[in-house]
């Protein structure tokens, strides 16, 4: 499984943070997005494929450990402010909230669609 942590461009000067996300570097262009936030510290979420969706997650606060499966690959990461990683469709992957203060952005390749999810482990 060929996948990297990647890091957006951070702006920083005394009046704050800019992160920048141009569409046209990413692996895709989305149509859709959705953040999570609030999540209990130590808490999973996700837990599921997709047939035809792929992401872009991104850990605008806080950690997320992303756990992933594509086929008998297995892999897990430390997402930290501003880090990023690709998933492809059929990798299944959960995320583990790691300070109760994460806040984890997902950009789709897909608009929303209930039978694209699926969530068996193994291929």
């Amino acid at each position: 499984m060929n996948i990297e942590v990647k890091r957006l461009k951070t702006i920083i000067d005394k009046r704050g943070v800019l992160v920048p996300i141009e569409f046209k570097d990413l692996d895709f262009i989305p149509k859709r997005l959705f953040y999570v936030t609030n999540v209990p510290k130590n808490c999973r979420r996700g837990e599921h494929a997709h047939y035809e969706t792929e992401q872009i997650i991104i850990c605008i606060r806080g950690k997320v450990g992303v756990k992933l499966i594509y086929k008998k690959d297995e892999t897990y990461f430390i997402l930290e402010e501003n880090e990023y990683i690709y998933i492809r469709k059929h990798t299944w992957d959960a995320q583990d909230f790691l300070t109760g203060d994460d806040i984890l952005l997902v950009l789709c390749s897909t608009n929303y669609d209930e039978k694209d999810y699926y969530n068996k482990k193994s291929y």
